[in-house]
């Protein structure tokens, strides 16, 4: 997992570091390992990057139920919230829909 690196103070506690700030195609790419490892779902990629007041938010879309053909596959959309750092604060699934769907995006309907 992408941490950021930390430095210890005079007393031996753990501070940050200052680090540049992340760019998108980072943040993309560390919200995807967070998502990948915690639900174990076939990543197809980030459909959007959003930074934020308090941090990122991601939407990525994997594969929830693989079928044959593959026309037939269900996939979903998934939220995540990333901290400026790139630590994750929460993740959901916000929509779930069959592949060659055209109702897409945010807020959409399935």
């Amino acid at each position: 997992m992408a941490e950021r690196s930390t430095r210890r103070d005079s007393d031996g506690a753990r501070e940050p570091e200052s680090l540049p700030p992340l760019s998108a195609g980072e943040v993309a790419r560390i919200a995807i390992e967070h998502l990948s490892e915690l639900t174990t779902k076939e990543v197809q990629g980030a459909t959007s990057v959003e930074p934020g007041d308090d941090g990122w938010t991601v939407e990525i879309e994997v594969i929830e139920d693989r079928r044959i053909p593959s026309s037939a596959d269900m996939l979903a959309l998934y939220e995540v919230e990333l901290d400026p750092d790139g630590n994750l604060l929460s993740y959901r699934r916000t929509k779930r829909y069959g592949r060659g769907s055209t109702d897409l995006g945010k807020g959409g309907r399935t």
